[in-house]
C-alpha cells in the first residue's frame, strides 16, 4: 500500500513540475474573469411578502412569558412515533419483521412509550398492535392512533384488548385554514366533534367493565395547533378534558403539534406557555409536544417548549416523518446529556441504532446528523486538531495528578465525549490535506504510543499532507501509522542501510588534561552491518558518553559534520517493563548544503533506544 502511495505521489510530483515549468499560455491552471451576476427571480419573488405572511404570535403573553429565564433540569416523558409517524411517512413502509426489531430496539433504548401504529388502517398494523400487546414489558405503555370515527375506534379499542398500559390518542385538525379549507367546519362543530370521540373512547375503555385489566390513558391533539388560535386550543382541550374526566394519577395528554412549523421557537413556546397557565386543573394535565422540522427548527421548538411547561416529547430517532421529518430525539436527548442532566434513554450504542434504523427505514443517517453521523465528531482542520489534541493531554494530566478537574468533560469542540455513545476515539481526527501537525501527531499517539517532539510534528504532517494531496483523499489511520513507520523504519521489519550488531564503550585510562577539559575521556567500540549484504563494519571513536562517541565515530566515516540538535525520549508504557522511545533531531552538512533529519528508536534498554536512533536518522540521510 505504502508502495502505491510513494509512486503515485512520485507520479503527480512530475505532473505538477512539467506545468510549472511550462509557459503562461499551457499551465494547468489559468487566470479566468467572472463576469458580475446579477439575480433574474425567474421563480422566486423579488419581494415575497406578497404571497407569504408570517406565521401567528401570541401578544398575550407579551410581558407576561416567562419561559426565557428557565432551564431544562430534568428529562420529560418520551414517545417514540417512529412505528407511526415515522413508518407512514416512508416510501417503503416497514415490514412486520421490521417494525418487531425497530420496537425491540426502542425498549432496549428505554422508551416507556410507544407509538406503534394505526391499527384500524390495514391489517398489517393491527396484527402489529396485537404483538405489541403480546410482547411488551408490563411497564411500557402502547398507544395507538385513531380518527374521531365510531368504527375505527372501535377497531383501535379491540387491537389494544389484553394490554397492560394503553393509550389512545385521537386528533382533530383545529386551525381556522384546515377547518375552513379542509374540513368546511365551525369551531363549534370542531368541540362537538372532539367530544364525542372522547365519549366514545371512554366508554370502550374505562368505562368498560371487561376492561379493567388494562390501565387506560387518552391523549388528545389539537392538530395543526401551531397555527390555531390559542385561545381556542384551551377551549376545545378543556371540553376534552371534562368528558374524559382525568385523575392526578392518570392525567390526560394533551398532544400540542407543530404539525406544520409555521413560526419560530420562541413562538411556539409563547404557545405552550399560554396553554400551560391557561388549562385548568393542570395537575391532572400532561402536555406532551410533537414538532416538525419544517423550517429546521424541530429541536429548538422542543427545547424551548420544555422550558416552557411541556412534561413529554414525541419524535422520532433520526428524525424520521413526513415532509422535514419529526423532531430528532437522539439529539434532543444527548443535548440534555451533555448538560449533565440524565435524560433517561440509553445511547450507549448509538452505531447499532444507527443499523437499526437504516435497516429498517431504509433511509440513511446523514454524515452531518447531529451525535450520529458519521463525521460529527472528526475534525479534518489542523487548528481543531491540534485543539483536541491539547484537550486530550490537559485532561489526562488533571486525572493522574488528581485534579477535580479532571472529571469534567472539558475538550475543544466536542461537547460530548465519543465513548459515551460508543464511539472510538480513533474517529475524533482523520487526516487529510487540509489537515495540520496535530492530526497526524494525533494518530500517531494513540496507534504507536509515541508523543512526538513539536518540530517533528512538523515535519511528519508535512509529509502527511503530501501524501494526501498526491492521493486526493483522506488517509486512514493504518495509512498514517504505516507511513510513519517506513519514513523512520520505526518496525523491526523496516529496516534502513545500516544496524548496530554490538557496541561497547570504556573509560580512557590516565586521559590528558586536555581530553578531560574536553569531556572526551570516554571511548567506544560499534559493530555496524549493512542490512542488503554481510557486510561488517568496526568503528572507533571517542567521546563525552555514547551518543557523542557514535557521531564522531560516524563523522570521521562519512564526513557529514554529524551533530544532535535537540533529544527527547519517554516511556512507551506505564511499569516498570516498559519500553523506551528516542527521539534525535541531526543537523548535518553534505556537499556545502546543511540539513536536519530525525532518528526514531524503541527498546527495553534506553541506551540501546538511543544508539539506534542515531543509526536511524543516519538511514534516514542515506536514504535522502
Amino acid at each position: 500500500m505504502l508502495r502505491q502511495i510513494i509512486n503515485k505521489q512520485k507520479h503527480i510530483s512530475s505532473i505538477v513540475n512539467h506545468y510549472s515549468k511550462s509557459s503562461s499560455s499551457t499551465r494547468l491552471y489559468s487566470k479566468r474573469v467572472i463576469p458580475a451576476f446579477t439575480p433574474k427571480y425567474k421563480n422566486m419573488l423579488k419581494d415575497p411578502s406578497i404571497k407569504y405572511k408570517p406565521g401567528p404570535t401570541v401578544p398575550q403573553m407579551t410581558g407576561k412569558r416567562t419561559w426565557p429565564d428557565n432551564t431544562i433540569n430534568k428529562a420529560p416523558r418520551w414517545l417514540s412515533t417512529d412505528l407511526r409517524d415515522g413508518n407512514q411517512s416512508l416510501p417503503d413502509p416497514m415490514s412486520m419483521d421490521q417494525k418487531i426489531e425497530y420496537f425491540h430496539k426502542l425498549i432496549e433504548l428505554g422508551f416507556k412509550e410507544i407509538e406503534v401504529g394505526f391499527p384500524s388502517a390495514s391489517q398489517t398494523d393491527f396484527d402489529f398492535t396485537r404483538y405489541a400487546v403480546e410482547n411488551c414489558p408490563e411497564d411500557v405503555t402502547i398507544q395507538v392512533l385513531v380518527q374521531s370515527r365510531e368504527h375505527l375506534i372501535k377497531r383501535t379499542v379491540e387491537s389494544l384488548k389484553g394490554a397492560k398500559r394503553a393509550t389512545i390518542h385521537t386528533y382533530l385538525a383545529t386551525s381556522d385554514l384546515f377547518r375552513d379549507v379542509v374540513f368546511n367546519m365551525s369551531q363549534e362543530d370542531a368541540i362537538k366533534k372532539a367530544v364525542e370521540a372522547t365519549k366514545l373512547v371512554r366508554s370502550l375503555t374505562k368505562d368498560d367493565p371487561s376492561q379493567k385489566e388494562t390501565t387506560w390513558q387518552y391523549e388528545f391533539s389539537p392538530e395543526c395547533f401551531s397555527d390555531t388560535p390559542v385561545d381556542f386550543a384551551v377551549k376545545v382541550c378543556e371540553a376534552v378534558k371534562n368528558a374524559w374526566e382525568p385523575s392526578k394519577d392518570l392525567p390526560i395528554i394533551f398532544n400540542l403539534p407543530a404539525t406544520v412549523e409555521v413560526s419560530s421557537p420562541n413562538v411556539y413556546a409563547d404557545q405552550v406557555e399560554y396553554f400551560a397557565k391557561n388549562i385548568s386543573e393542570r395537575e391532572k394535565v400532561s402536555i406532551s409536544v410533537h414538532c416538525h422540522n419544517d423550517r429546521g427548527c424541530g429541536v429548538a421548538a422542543t427545547e424551548l417548549a420544555l422550558m416552557a411547561g411541556a412534561d413529554r416529547v414525541e419524535g422520532c430517532i433520526f428524525g424520521n416523518g413526513e415532509r422535514t421529518g419529526n423532531v430528532d430525539l437522539v439529539t434532543v436527548a444527548l443535548n440534555m446529556y451533555t448538560h449533565g442532566v440524565a435524560p433517561n434513554l440509553d445511547f450507549s450504542d448509538l452505531k447499532s441504532v444507527i443499523q437499526v434504523s437504516e435497516k429498517c427505514n431504509k433511509v440513511p443517517v446523514s454524515p452531518r446528523a447531529p451525535y450520529g453521523g458519521d463525521l460529527v465528531v472528526c475534525a479534518f482542520s489542523g487548528s481543531h486538531q491540534d485543539a483536541i489534541k491539547k484537550g486530550f493531554q490537559i485532561q489526562e494530566r488533571r486525572q493522574k495528578n488528581g485534579d477535580p478537574l479532571g472529571k469534567l468533560w472539558r475538550i475543544p469542540y466536542l461537547p460530548l465525549d465519543p465513548q459515551d455513545i460508543g464511539r472510538d476515539y480513533e474517529a475524533v481526527i482523520r487526516v487529510n490535506s487540509q489537515s495540520g501537525k496535530g492530526g497526524a501527531a494525533w494518530v500517531i499517539l494513540k496507534s504507536l504510543g509515541l508523543d512526538l517532539p513539536r518540530n517533528l510534528q512538523i515535519e511528519f504532517s508535512k509529509i502527511v499532507q503530501d501524501t494526501a494531496d498526491s492521493l486526493g483523499k483522506e488517509l486512514k489511520a493504518n495509512e498514517i501509522t504505516e507511513l510513519f513507520k517506513q519514513t523512520y523504519f520505526f518496525d523491526e521489519n523496516i529496516k534502513g542501510a545500516w544496524e548496530i550488531v554490538d557496541y561497547e564503550t570504556s573509560k580512557i585510562a590516565n586521559p590528558s588534561p586536555e581530553l578531560i577539559a574536553e569531556g572526551m575521556d570516554k571511548t567506544m567500540s560499534i559493530k555496524l552491518k549493512a542490512t542488503s549484504s554481510p557486510t561488517e563494519l568496526t568503528l572507533a571513536s571517542s567521546g563525552s558518553g555514547h551518543l557523542s562517541c557514535l557521531i564522531n565515530a560516524i563523522n570521521d566515516w562519512m564526513g557529514l559534520n554529524l551533530e544532535i540538535k535537540n533529544y527527547a525520549e519517554h516511556a512507551l508504557t506505564a511499569g516498570k517493563n516498559s519500553k523506551a522511545v528516542s527521539y534525535v533531531h541531526l543537523q548535518y552538512t553534505k556537499h556545502g548544503k546543511t540539513d536536519y533529519v530525525w532518528g526514531i528508536a524503541s527498546n527495553e534498554d534506553v541506551g540501546d533506544a538511543s544508539m539506534n536512533s542515531v543509526i536511524n536518522g543516519l538511514n534516514s540521510i542515506l536514504k535522502k
